[in-house]
């Protein structure tokens, strides 16, 4: 049954007509609609901080459930959050480097790096073409022997006119990012002795 059914169903019950209709009518509505009314709309609550007489430190603020860590308390050491060794940096990496890796890596470096770094790294991004800072190169003979630690440290908190990026770039793609890094690296300096023998034997005919 509709409400408007059950509003002219109560107000046929109590004889309703003329002006006394009309009011009876009006009451029978303000009963409906009270009866509609939600219950999670007056659902207990408390205010932060108030006080509670439900619990027995009459607080309502509960303490930290054992075990668990608030967002943004997480304490974090070692290599991998941090790309230390002994309070140094560090060298390689946390885990192994896939191609899976090594594409992600790509992706995530063409997003936050290249718009400075360039996409071969080597410091003529779009923005530094436009008047701001140029960073250097990732080809100079002191970043090429940088350990990854170094790289994972600047992405983290910064170096010079570089803001941190760890608010926009997780820990694992850091390392990723560090990976490609090295490939473009070793895309501007390698030779073909870097290759694997059967690349080698393609690429020279056979010749040595």
């Amino acid at each position: 049954m509709s409400r408007g059914s059950r509003v002219a169903t109560a107000a046929s019950a109590v004889g309703v007509g003329g002006r006394s209709g009309r009011r009876y009518t009006a009451i029978a509505l303000l009963l409906l609609l009270a009866a509609c009314r939600q219950k999670m709309a007056n659902q207990p609550r408390y205010d932060p901080l108030e006080p509670s007489d439900f619990f027995a430190d009459g607080m309502s603020a509960r303490p930290r459930v054992p075990g668990t860590v608030a967002r943004g308390e997480l304490a974090v050491d070692g290599f991998m959050a941090t790309g230390k060794i002994n309070g140094a940096d560090g060298n390689g990496f946390p885990f192994p480097v896939t191609a899976q890796v090594m594409n992600r890596g790509e992706e995530r470096f063409n997003i936050y790096c290249s718009e400075c770094h360039g996409k071969l790294g080597d410091g003529n991004g779009m923005i530094p073409s436009r008047g701001y800072r140029r960073p250097p190169s990732f080809h100079t003979d002191t970043l090429r022997s940088a350990k990854t630690g170094h790289f994972f440290d600047v992405i983290t908190n910064g170096f010079g006119a570089m803001p941190s990026y760890a608010p926009q770039v997780p820990v694992e793609d850091r390392w990723a990012i560090i990976a490609y890094i090295r490939a473009l690296q070793i895309s501007q300096h390698g030779t073909i002795d870097d290759l694997p023998p059967a690349i080698r034997t393609k690429l020279t005919g056979g010749a040595q």
